[in-house]
């Protein structure tokens, strides 16, 4: 499997799809690592519109060789050329969805502060996980602020990637120095932009100066 770390771009795929594309375009100009499409899709997208545009993206992305995630929605990689799947919730029939994703399928996991969760992804054959939100945002609303003590205590526990989201930008990615992590997951801090690969370059900077 290749190695997970640097940017990680979420993207919402209820954007309307020209600026979507077109934005998407420039962010992998800029160098992004993982891509992972939000399950956040129009009202009126239906399972054929879903295919269509993860076919587009996929193909986008795959210009770069950036590996493209879906969110939640496992049963799109049957159907796609998804490279894998990211879950908020631990499915309830886990055992029968892991046996169901193939074993070259990248899995990732979103952990809060609760340290159970990030035990059983480590005994659950998940290849990475992601710790929302560091700090306050509009585009992480439904998490809860993680404090860096439990990624402390989450490197004691896993030696899984480790990838930290939510109202992370250039400047205050610093303060988070002292964490031991592979990468940020950004959503609005590059898409809002209005020169993605700009941004995307801005980040690899700032993850680069707090890694030497």
């Amino acid at each position: 499997m290749r190695k997970l770390e640097g940017i990680y771009l979420v993207i919402d795929p209820s954007m309307e799809e020209g600026k979507l594309l077109h934005k998407l375009e420039s962010a992998i100009d800029g160098g992004i690592d993982i891509l992972q499409i939000w399950n956040h899709w129009a009202k009126e997208a239906k399972h054929e519109d879903k295919l269509y545009l993860i076919d587009k993206i996929t193909a986008t992305a795959a210009a770069k060789n950036v590996p493209v995630l879906i969110n939640e929605e496992w049963q799109l990689l049957k159907e796609t050329n998804l490279d894998g799947v990211h879950f908020d919730i631990i499915p309830e029939n886990w055992t029968e969805v892991r046996n169901t994703i193939p074993k070259e399928k990248i899995i990732g996991f979103t952990a809060g502060n609760d340290l159970e969760r990030i035990r059983w992804a480590n005994e659950n054959e998940i290849d990475y996980l992601s710790f929302c939100a560091m700090f306050p945002s509009s585009s992480a609303i439904s998490c809860e602020i993680v404090k860096p003590s439990t990624v402390l205590l989450a490197r004691q526990i896993t030696t899984l990637p480790l990838f930290l989201s939510g109202g992370i930008n250039p400047e205050n990615l610093q303060s988070l120095g002292l964490l031991d992590f592979q990468g940020v997951a950004i959503i609005s801090g590059i898409m809002s932009a209005d020169n993605p690969a700009k941004k995307v370059k801005e980040y690899k900077t700032a993850l680069a100066e707090i890694k030497k």
